[in-house]
């Protein structure tokens, strides 16, 4: 699965650089992005916060350039572990694809789930983002904020088990508007997301459920202030569908501060709360995330 998910997206790259560069444009170039301006990666793959997807194009790059990231985080949290790593590209701070993968190693809880100890559940993630108006940097005299939309398609791998638990599907899409607006006069940013879903904890349970088996709209908001020129703290906000009849879903948000350090590398650190996951209560901790930039 993995090696098909490689020879795809490689497959889809390489078609949109074919489009994207036209014979001619030797001139097009890296670089020229305010830092922070395209944020960081998200656990989901996408340029945005930690939890929540912003409108940016992942990237240093401007309208004349290819840029991208990389981005290895992890979450600690009392009774599990998440891991998230992968990669987005930018074309011309216009179209984004990315891909992430997730494990979810669920250590000794997963014994008392029956499960077995260190049981863990993964996810491929496959997106892609359109920019449809606005600029978050250059149209600082307008109220438009950058509007962008996105799909997401998941798999989850541990198909068996969410049949079990009463999830639907091993597979699923979620689309997404989002929209994010910067006052560099204010320096802050402010961004919201209405996520068309039907992933249970972001699909590593699979997609819909006893309880309900359609897409609903679920909503994502982050705010934060540009300290300095290179340090942002803010906070997030994303809901979360209620599928599953044998555990509730609830919300989840965290505080952040994001550090780069360097042209192309940013430190993002962050106090989660996930809420209560698969009956185990109380998942709080703290997600740490490199991301490397070009």
């Amino acid at each position: 699965m993995t090696s098909f998910l490689a020879s795809l997206i490689a497959s889809v790259l390489g078609a949109v650089l074919l489009i994207a560069t036209p014979a001619g444009a030797s001139e097009r170039r890296q670089g020229g992005k305010l830092l922070l301006t395209d944020g960081v990666s998200t656990v989901d793959g996408s340029a945005g916060g930690g939890l929540a997807t912003w409108a940016v194009i992942s990237g240093a790059e401007t309208k004349d350039g290819i840029g991208g990231s990389v981005h290895a985080s992890y979450v600690a949290l009392p009774d599990f572990d998440l891991t998230s790593f992968g990669g987005a590209i930018g074309f011309s701070n216009r179209v984004e694809l990315s891909y992430a993968h997730q494990a979810f190693d669920t250590r000794a809880a997963g014994a008392a789930l029956g499960l077995g100890r260190g049981f863990t559940f993964g996810q491929h993630i496959v997106g892609a983002k359109l920019r449809l108006v606005g600029d978050a940097v250059f149209d600082q005299d307008r109220l438009l904020p950058q509007i962008a939309i996105g799909v997401q398609y998941k798999i989850a791998t541990k198909g068996a088990v969410i049949r079990a638990v009463g999830g639907r599907a091993q597979r699923g899409m979620d689309f997404y508007a989002a929209a994010t607006k910067l006052v560099l006069s204010k320096s802050v940013l402010i961004g919201a997301t209405v996520r068309f879903t039907k992933a249970n904890q972001f699909g590593l349970l699979g997609f819909g459920g006893d309880r309900e088996d359609r897409y609903r709209p679920q909503f994502e908001g982050s705010i934060g202030r540009l300290l300095t020129r290179n340090l942002v703290i803010g906070a997030e906000y994303r809901t979360k569908p209620n599928n599953l009849g044998f555990a509730r879903e609830q919300n989840a948000w965290d505080g952040f501060a994001a550090w780069s350090f360097n042209r192309h590398a940013t430190l993002t650190a962050a106090y989660t709360d996930l809420g209560d996951i698969a009956t185990v209560r109380g998942q709080r901790g703290a997600l740490v995330s490199l991301q490397g930039r070009f």
